[in-house]
């Protein structure tokens, strides 16, 4: 069993195929999508998609990029939204220095009431990180002095550094299709440091598809290539590296429960 920890299905980019790719996902071993919520306005709708399959779970929150455009959104909003049983996550939220189409302090904000909603409803914090490794160490770490929280960092392409502060307040890192690239050596140095059991695998999904499949849309099935990539890299089976990472995963996403499980509320 795999699962793909962040993906995005709720994009148009899926419409017209939509079904296909949850089978396709599902033959090659993905047993469990987390749909991402990028919009707040938008979480009617990216929990009625995890509604319409026992293989998908989501999150609730605002993305960077969307902070300066979405409605500001308490914490207090935020476990409310969490409180449905699909919802298992906050985010994805964060900082991105590289696009800035939000200004930073607008997206300093958004990042600290998620933080807070994940203090409260003991949900898992979806980090976005983009040039801003430093700006988003110390706020995880300012916050976590207000108040432990559980969280990863997905999608991680940075650098040693925001790896060993990330994993120093107990945060996982989640890997995905970049680190299969061919001029990601630096990114899979960083990883071989990694604990194993501090990993999960990802696909960013439609964005970032692994090699072999890079210039495709990306899709859940996908997962399985990163994966492989990962489980050669940390030295196990791709067996190991499953069952590893799926057991990492549902420590983290607690509320998440494995297929044949109920999905408990918040």
């Amino acid at each position: 069993m795999l699962v793909d920890s962040h993906c995005h299905l709720d994009f148009d980019d899926f419409d017209a195929d939509r079904d296909a790719v949850l089978t396709r996902a599902k033959a090659a071993g993905v047993e469990m999508m987390v749909t991402i919520s990028t919009k707040v306005t938008e979480a009617e709708k990216i929990i009625a998609l995890a509604e319409s399959d026992p293989a998908l779970v989501c999150s609730v929150g605002i993305h960077p990029h969307e902070a300066g455009r979405e409605p500001v959104t308490s914490a207090e909003q935020l476990v409310e939204l969490a409180r449905h049983e699909k919802v298992v996550g906050i985010g994805e939220t964060g900082l991105d220095y590289f696009y800035e189409h939000s200004p930073r302090d607008a997206q300093q904000r958004n990042f600290r009431a998620h933080i807070a909603a994940c203090r409260e409803s003991r949900l898992p914090l979806i980090v976005h990180a983009r040039d801003a490794d430093e700006d988003t160490a110390d706020i995880l770490e300012d916050e976590m002095k207000q108040g432990d929280y559980p969280g990863l960092i997905h999608c991680f392409t940075a650098g040693p550094e925001l790896a060993r502060r990330a994993l120093d307040i107990g945060f996982y890192i989640s890997i995905s299709g970049i680190a299969t690239f061919k001029n990601a050596t630096e990114l899979r140095e960083t990883i071989k440091a990694v604990p194993l059991e501090r990993l999960l695998v990802e696909t960013d999904a439609p964005f970032l598809a692994p090699v072999p499949h890079r210039g495709k849309r990306n899709e859940p099935s996908f997962v399985a290539d990163t994966a492989t990539m990962l489980a050669a890299l940390k030295g196990v089976s791709t067996e190991e590296l499953a069952r590893v990472t799926t057991d990492n995963f549902f420590t983290l996403f607690s509320k998440a429960k494995r297929p044949g499980q109920a999905v408990e509320t918040a």
